[in-house]
């Protein structure tokens, strides 16, 4: 199979799980805020499809789902949060594609693409929604945004620590087993 086929097709698989695993929080905006689940599959499209495809799912994800579901909310959170998603999918395919070639397919290349991932990420979800603040004359505060990016986002990022490189790692011995099977073949 075409190489970029299959990773359209994956990158599609992403957009439709990131706009269908919210509704495991059962549309209760406090715990999708805390278990992050639109976060999950454009984490996973940048480490499987690179960066190109994690960006773009990355920003059309939430907005896309408040055109068909009304969640989230498009000003300031969906807008935000396109931001923020773009800038995940965009650094996990630009640092894994890095580091795996310093550090190799491992589990602490992995770990390391994903906090850089959650970091970049979260500095500009702030920035933005600090831009947005500014537009819409309402306050954001550094103690908002350190509640919003990171305290009660606590159980989403271990959920997404824990979660990842599972999958990532499991995808990997799957292609690998693939591979080899083509190889004998």
């Amino acid at each position: 199979m075409n190489k970029n086929l299959y990773k359209a097709i994956l990158a599609a698989l992403f957009l439709a799980l990131a706009l269908i695993l919210p509704f495991l929080t059962g549309q209760i905006p406090q715990i999708g805020s805390m278990l992050l689940p639109m976060h999950i599959p454009v984490l996973l499209c940048g480490f499987v499809c690179g960066w190109y495809y994690g960006a773009a799912i990355g920003f059309i994800a939430p907005l896309l789902r408040f055109v068909l579901f009304g969640m989230p909310p498009i000003m300031p959170v969906g807008l935000a949060m396109a931001f923020e998603l773009a800038v995940y999918g965009l650094v996990c395919g630009l640092v894994f594609a890095f580091v795996k070639k310093k550090m190799g397919y491992k589990l602490n290349s992995i770990i390391l693409t994903l906090i850089s991932a959650m970091l970049a990420g979260r500095i500009v979800w702030g920035t933005v929604r600090f831009i947005l603040a500014q537009m819409l004359g309402i306050q954001f505060t550094w103690s908002v945004f350190l509640a919003g990016a990171f305290v009660s986002a606590i159980p989403g990022i271990i959920l997404q620590l824990i979660l990842i490189p599972a999958v990532v790692l499991a995808l990997k011995r799957e292609i690998q087993k693939q591979e080899h099977a083509a190889l004998q073949s």
